[in-house]
């Protein structure tokens, strides 16, 4: 499958992480990298920093080798190829249970078997043409959670054709998995950036994290404790007059939202992350009667 990487262009980024000065200690550190193809960060003051970060990079490392849909030798790449993945990494069966939960708690509208129509979508346009009414009802077929079945010994696909793509989740699990080693280890104040970001406790200079979303003009958040994951319909598109998002309707296959971006605070960076992503495509009415406890910013 072409690498959306190629052939998309990439917008403006979903939250800008602060940057310190004098008010960071001595023990402040860092880092920078890529976890799943976004710009990580992980920020914190901790005078064994260093060796920690390491752990949490390996870490990263080993979930993108199970979550990566771009990554051949990785377990999602297998199962999609298969339709068949037996004995799953335990990571694996527990975000598939949180994508059951959020699939539930939007009514079908989270759905990660949209890989086949992303697939469409993608490859249609890089020849130069929009998925054709057939095309779109063989994917149709092919996508629907009730296709996947799942258990600590075995991952299925109930019908040919069915892929899944966890990218709508997967960073924000991977804060939350990165957060608790931090946890484990001691650590009360930290800044977890996946391409979703989880705070816990305070910055450097004993405040509540400082989140702007979007351009620098963009609202700015006080988090504490909490997590956050923005999604953007036409953050990445498909077509070159960036008219076409990549956020498609599992049930009709057509990319359509009302909003141009959509923020979730939650306690959870999965949730934040899955209930973002769905909620694009989701009336207001809808998304209060979804969002549960977690707090909604809509534009």
């Amino acid at each position: 499958m072409t690498s959306r990487r190629r052939i998309l262009k990439i917008l403006a980024g979903a939250a800008i992480l602060p940057a310190f000065g004098a008010e960071a200690g001595v023990n402040t550190r860092h880092w920078k990298g890529i976890a799943l193809g976004a710009e990580a960060q992980i920020i914190l003051d901790h005078p064994n920093a260093d060796a920690l970060i390491y752990q949490a990079v390996q870490e990263i490392r080993r979930l993108e080798n199970i979550f990566s849909l771009y990554q051949s030798a990785s377990q999602l790449s297998h199962l999609n190829r298969d339709g068949v993945l037996v004995q799953p990494a335990f990571e694996m069966v527990e975000l598939l249970s949180i994508c059951s939960r959020l699939n539930a708690q939007t009514k079908g509208i989270f759905d990660p078997t949209v890989q086949n129509l992303w697939s469409l979508y993608a490859e249609s346009y890089v020849s130069g043409s929009q998925p054709s009414d057939e095309q779109l009802s063989i994917a149709l077929a092919a996508t629907g959670w009730d296709l996947v079945s799942f258990s600590t010994e075995r991952i299925a696909f109930d019908r040919p054709g069915v892929m899944l793509t966890l990218n709508g989740i997967a960073q924000g699990f991977i804060a939350d998995k990165v957060s608790e080693l931090f946890r484990n280890n001691g650590v009360r104040n930290l800044l977890v950036n996946t391409g979703e970001i989880a705070a816990l406790g305070t910055a450097p200079d004993g405040e509540a994290w400082q989140i702007r979303l979007g351009t620098h003009d963009g609202k700015q958040l006080s988090l504490r404790d909490a997590a956050i994951a923005t999604s953007r319909p036409l953050g990445t598109v498909f077509d070159t007059n960036g008219s076409v998002g990549h956020i498609l309707d599992p049930s009709s296959g057509i990319s359509e939202s009302m909003w141009s971006e959509v923020s979730v605070i939650s306690r959870s960076a999965a949730e934040a992350d899955g209930l973002s992503t769905a909620f694009c495509l989701m009336s207001e009415a809808d998304i209060f009667e979804a969002k549960g406890d977690n707090d909604v910013l809509l534009t």
